[in-house]
């Protein structure tokens, strides 16, 4: 028996998301990231003598944002606590966190679980804090500082210990990323570090309810390296119980090039942060009307937009799940649909449409070139311009995925390339006609095996015709002549 089936993983998640607020959570300071090293800082942020902070309203609204989304319960009253610790990162010496009370707690994730599916995972509190800043390792020099994302806004997203597997814990993450990229409060680029994750690990014996001893895991910069990261874990705990060992309380730093998760210090408890009460900064209060305000500004949730492109434009669920996974190419999806055009079944027939080209082209040209929706060089009204094309029969599906590609390259309008291309589609039916003589005449074997009644070999007198017209003949035209000479003959 393999020992892992003996133990289920318990896992915790505490994701970090860097708001995108112009200024920092306690400062004027500009929160952009990629500014020189060290010029983005202040008196404040460096925590000189004699400053005091000023929280930026912005963090607060965006807080409320995501705790409304989640169902968290929203206290009237949080309070800004100091997480001391000492690090070369932190020139304070201290963190502006939250910590007895938080700004939101409880509320939930919900995740389309293996198998099929959902599964909620339930959320501990969210609350405010500032960012430490970045230490540089250098070879030659040791250490460096960039002190540029000292007080920049974060919130932290702390779920229980909820998460039943390595795989749940990557889709919970994918998921907090989609949101907070809908609410408009992050970018999400975990790259970047604008999104990032700690997990809390312990195993135990399946059906027991005893949690065992937990290790932290950090440095996980990716959905598959959080899986990887958790897969290792799990199974390293998993081995050392069998073999009769103790788990011990410490965290670990995850090494994506070898594959292992290597200490890094014992894992702290709360009281070792000796949090209080920050004497500087007034208790933060928060009234009906500034939730009804921030609840009624929220745009549309994914899981609420996945539901309407079913139920409203008629599109399987899988088109649906693909579309709404990024904000950014549901919106490029809609501007495309609204630009097109459509009612009733014909607004059907052009959502599947677009969702075809979006899902399969558009999609594979982002992934190669690993850009966003954003930068990509076919507008949403110059696609629906070339899918018009297709519907009007000017050009043929197969003709539209070359202007495609010359629209990717150039930019360029897909009835310009077409006209400077000579593409248009050839509809006539006398120049079909004389095609299809020229196959039936070169293909009498065939001819035979259909008049037998091989109803296959049709498309193969299709895929001949389209050939001699060089991908140009109007294929439901092509379809009905060919059908009208071939009966003929019988």
């Amino acid at each position: 028996m393999n020992p892992g089936d003996a133990y289920e993983p318990v896992i915790g998640l505490e994701v970090h998301a860097q708001l995108l607020t112009q200024t920092k959570a306690f400062c004027g300071c500009s929160a952009r990231f990629g500014g020189e090293p060290n010029s983005n800082v202040c008196p404040v942020c460096l925590g000189m003598p004699g400053t005091l902070p000023v929280l930026n309203v912005k963090l607060v609204e965006f807080i409320l944002r995501m705790g409304l989304a989640v169902g968290s319960r929203i206290a009237p009253r949080s309070v800004f606590a100091r997480k001391n610790y000492f690090y070369p990162d932190l020139p304070k010496g201290y963190q502006i966190s939250q910590h007895d009370e938080p700004i939101c707690t409880g509320g939930g994730i919900d995740i389309d679980v293996p198998g099929g599916g959902k599964k909620r995972i339930a959320l501990t509190r969210i609350h405010m804090e500032e960012d430490a800043g970045k230490s540089l390792h250098d070879l030659d020099v040791d250490t460096l500082l960039d002190l540029n994302r000292c007080g920049v806004p974060l919130i932290e997203i702390v779920s229980e210990p909820a998460i039943g597997s390595p795989r749940e814990a990557s889709l919970y993450l994918s998921r907090i990323r989609q949101l907070v990229t809908y609410l408009g409060i992050c970018d999400g680029n975990m790259e970047e570090g604008s999104l990032r994750c700690d997990a809390n690990v312990s195993v135990r014996l399946r059906g027991a309810s005893a949690l065992g001893t937990k290790t932290e895991v950090k440095n996980m910069n990716s959905f598959r390296n959080v899986e990887r990261a958790l897969e290792f874990e799990v199974g390293r705990q998993v081995r050392l119980i069998a073999d009769g060992g103790t788990v011990v309380q410490e965290t670990l730093l995850w090494d994506a090039e070898r594959n292992i998760a290597f200490p890094m210090r014992s894992k702290e408890e709360a009281h070792d942060y000796r949090y209080f009460p920050d004497p500087d900064l007034a208790a933060v209060t928060v009234d009906e009307a500034w939730i009804g305000a921030v609840r009624k500004a929220l745009p549309e949730l994914p899981e609420t937009r996945r539901d309407r492109f079913i139920t409203g434009l008629g599109l399987p669920g899988y088109d649906a799940d693909v579309l709404t996974a990024e904000k950014g190419v549901a919106d490029y999806f809609e501007e495309t649909l609204a630009s097109l055009g459509g009612e009733g079944a014909g607004r059907a027939q052009n959502a599947k449409a677009v969702s075809n080209w979006v899902m399969t082209d558009v999609l594979r040209v982002l992934s190669a070139g690993k850009t966003s929706v954003a930068e990509f060089p076919v507008s949403p009204a110059r696609l629906a311009s070339m899918i018009g094309l297709i519907v009007d029969g000017t050009i043929s599906g197969k003709i539209a995925k070359e202007v495609f590609e010359d629209m990717v390259a150039t930019g360029e309008d897909p009835r310009a390339i077409v006209e400077r291309k000579g593409l248009l589609q050839v509809s006539d039916a006398g120049a079909i006609g004389r095609a299809v003589d020229g196959v039936i005449a070169s293909n009498m074997p065939q001819v035979q095996k259909y008049l037998g009644g091989n109803e296959k070999v049709f498309a193969f007198f299709v895929g001949e015709t389209m050939k001699i017209m060089k991908g140009k003949g109007n294929p439901k035209v092509v379809n009905e002549v060919l059908r009208r000479k071939l009966d003929a003959l019988g």
